[in-house]
C-alpha cells in the first residue's frame, strides 16, 4: 500500500491544500489533512497542511501503514476522537511519539466518508489545547466538519486527481531499475548478475512492481511503466 502526496502532482487548478488551510482558519485547528484510500489497490492519497518535515518523516517511516487514526477510521462510520484510540493498537506509540517530537498534538478527530464504489475518505483535524477546550471545540464543529469531509471527498473523487495518482504509481529505485533492464531484453538471471543480487530478489521486486502497476505479467508491467514515463523504451 503506497502513499501518494497529491500536492506533488500537477493539479494547480485543484486548490485542495488551500481549502484545508481555510478549514484550519475557520474551525480554529492547528492542522487539517485529507486521506483517501483507493478502491483499486488500497493505496493512500493525501492532502495535508502538516509541516514538510513531518510529511517527509511520516512518508519515510511508512506510517500510513500503521497510523491508528487511519486504521480505526477505515473501520468506523462515526467520527473518531484520537483520545479514545486503543493505545495498544499497533503503531500507536511510534506514530504519536514521533508526532509529539514534531509538535503535533495527540488531540485530534478523524471523520470517515464512505463512497459508493468502495472508496474511503478521511478528514482529520488536530489542535494543541487543554482537554476541556478540545471537548468544547469538537462539540461545536463536528457537524460542520462532517459536511466538509463529505464535500472534500466528493470533490476529489469527481476530479481526475485520484485517476492521476493511480496512473502515476511510485516504484522504488530498485523496482524501476529492474524493469528498465527487463525492458532492454535482459532475463531475470541477467538482471541478477548485472545488479549483483539474487534471482529471488529480482523476482520479489518484479512482483512488487506488477502489483503497484496493476499488471498481471512482467511484460504488462514494463509496458505500463513505459507509458507512465517511469522507465524508457530500450
Amino acid at each position: 500500500m503506497d502513499l501518494v502526496d497529491l500536492s506533488t502532482l500537477a493539479v494547480e487548478d485543484l486548490p485542495f491544500s488551500n481549502f484545508l488551510d481555510q478549514v484550519c482558519e475557520r474551525f480554529g485547528v492547528d492542522y487539517a489533512a485529507y486521506a483517501g484510500q483507493s478502491p483499486l489497490d488500497g493505496g493512500v492519497h493525501a492532502f495535508v497542511t502538516y509541516p514538510d518535515s513531518w510529511k517527509s518523516h511520516y512518508t519515510e517511516q511508512g506510517f500510513h501503514r500503521m497510523d491508528p487514526t487511519l486504521l480505526t477510521a477505515r473501520r468506523s462510520i462515526a467520527p473518531v476522537d484520537w483520545r479514545r484510540l486503543d493505545r495498544g493498537t499497533p503503531g500507536y506509540g511510534k506514530v504519536f511519539r514521533d508526532a509529539h517530537d514534531f509538535g503535533i498534538s495527540e488531540q485530534g478527530l478523524t471523520i470517515p466518508v464512505r463512497g459508493p464504489f468502495g472508496d474511503i475518505g478521511m478528514l482529520s483535524v488536530t489542535r494543541r489545547c487543554r482537554p476541556g477546550d478540545w471537548d468544547r471545540l469538537v462539540r461545536h464543529v463536528v457537524g460542520d466538519l462532517q459536511s466538509v469531509a463529505v464535500f472534500m471527498h466528493d470533490a476529489v473523487m469527481r476530479t481526475d486527481v485520484l485517476g492521476r495518482a493511480l496512473r502515476h504509481p511510485t516504484l522504488s529505485t530498485r523496482e524501476s531499475e529492474i524493469l528498465q533492464w527487463v525492458a532492454a531484453g535482459k532475463s531475470q538471471q541477467d538482471v541478477a548478475d548485472i545488479l549483483t543480487i539474487s534471482h529471488r530478489t529480482v523476482e520479489v521486486h518484479l512482483r512488487s512492481a506488477r502489483e503497484k502497476l496493476g499488471a498481471l505479467t512482467t511484460a504488462q508491467a514494463v509496458a505500463r511503466a513505459i507509458s507512465s514515463g517511469i522507465i524508457y523504451p530500450a
